[in-house]
């Protein structure tokens, strides 16, 4: 998946926000983050609290934990940003339980799992030579994707990743929004898993239509199938289509820069951009709605880049992996991570008027304002979690 727009102008102010993600949080940090700062709407709200909670904390503010140590017990994260809010209730309960391991991993929930998705694509054959089906403007076919794409991921969502779902209350029940998420896992498995999240939990069972990158649309056989289960092109012509139709349209701002990046640097958000995103939503006054994504990670634990290699195939990266591509084939299997995917709060854009999206300043902002919220987020949810791959 790719963002709306390139990196540019402001690499030097992304590059002081990412250094801030690393660094603790003391009095010389925070007189970087406040000089120099316009505010704007979407982050007023809730800062008096925020300043006063910080207040409280004093000297004992710890720096953010890291992504090691998992299964410890839940560590205070302090928000980079003091508009940054982080219901504990949102993010679920902590994951202390006996460890179990992924039904696909026994004999008869393998065998079921394949027979669930014949039965399904054998119904799909029957209902197509009847010639009863829509495929809109963008080549979206619904009955392609529940009879048979659905069907087949779910067994790998269920019994695989086992993924837990949090805060799907936060997704409108009509209409237009634009859901922007961390992105992980050396292949974009996340879009998938994503997408059947929102189907499947969400009350009025709604689609979620991914912008992904060109490579997508330029390979064979993976194109049609993108377009099938509703996937379009990461550009801002399709995305405003999209979000005019009422649509939940989804983007990865990170694009290659986070499937792409190397284990150690896991869940550690990349640049997004220009914020071509927040350009998008401004201009239909589609509110944003963060996703946080812990699992997508350690599916394929990305050692080394083969850039040499890399570029003679033409390929973004070239990945090495414990098991690729010493295994071979065998080794593109994904490892059974635990997934958990949390869907924040909405930040509205409605409030802006027409120009702002053409200012700078005010899509930095709030580029820098959802970054932060996916970031520390990750970071809570982190601290929460027990075992990688037996939670």
């Amino acid at each position: 998946m790719s963002t709306l727009a390139g990196s540019g102008a402001t690499d030097a102010r992304t590059a002081k926000v990412i250094q801030l993600y690393t660094s603790s949080s003391g009095p010389d940090a925070r007189g970087v983050r406040e000089s120099g700062r316009r505010r704007h709407p979407s982050q007023q709200v809730g800062r008096e609290r925020s300043k006063t909670t910080a207040g409280q904390r004093g000297s004992s503010v710890m720096a953010h934990p890291n992504t090691d140590g998992f299964g410890r017990a839940p560590a205070q994260v302090t928000p980079i940003s003091d508009e940054i809010t982080l219901p504990d209730e949102a993010l679920g309960v902590e994951h202390r339980g006996p460890s179990k391991s992924s039904p696909l991993f026994s004999l008869g929930g393998l065998r079921g799992a394949v027979a669930d998705t014949l039965t399904s694509t054998a119904g799909f054959i029957r209902e197509r030579m009847a010639g009863e089906y829509e495929v809109d403007e963008f080549g979206f076919d619904p009955h392609f994707t529940e009879s048979v794409w659905f069907p087949a991921v779910r067994q790998v969502y269920e019994k695989w990743f086992r993924v837990e779902v949090t805060g799907i209350e936060n997704l409108p029940r009509e209409g237009g929004a634009l859901l922007v998420a961390n992105h992980a896992g050396t292949i974009p498995v996340d879009a998938v898993i994503t997408s059947l999240a929102v189907r499947d939990n969400h009350p009025e069972g709604r689609y979620l239509r991914v912008l992904a990158a060109d490579m997508a649309f330029d390979t064979p056989g993976i194109s049609e199938v993108a377009r099938r289960i509703g996937a379009t092109l990461a550009c801002n012509s399709d995305a405003d289509r999209l979000l005019r139709a009422g649509e939940l349209t989804a983007v990865w701002p990170e694009g290659y820069k986070g499937i792409g990046k190397l284990y150690k640097d896991r869940y550690k958000l990349q640049r997004f951009g220009r914020g071509g995103f927040v350009t998008t939503a401004l201009r239909n006054a589609a509110p944003i709605i963060p996703v946080s994504i812990v699992g997508s990670e350690e599916i394929y634990p990305m050692l080394a880049d083969l850039k040499p290699l890399a570029k003679i195939l033409g390929l973004p990266y070239f990945p090495v992996t414990p098991l690729f591509p010493w295994l071979g084939p065998l080794g593109m299997v994904p490892l059974p991570s635990k997934w958990h995917i949390h869907f924040g709060r909405p930040i509205e854009t409605g409030s802006y008027d027409e120009a702002s999206a053409d200012d700078p300043m005010v899509v930095f902002d709030l580029t820098d304002h959802v970054r932060e919220e996916i970031q520390q987020t990750l970071f809570r949810m982190l601290s929460r979690r027990g075992s990688v791959y037996f939670g």
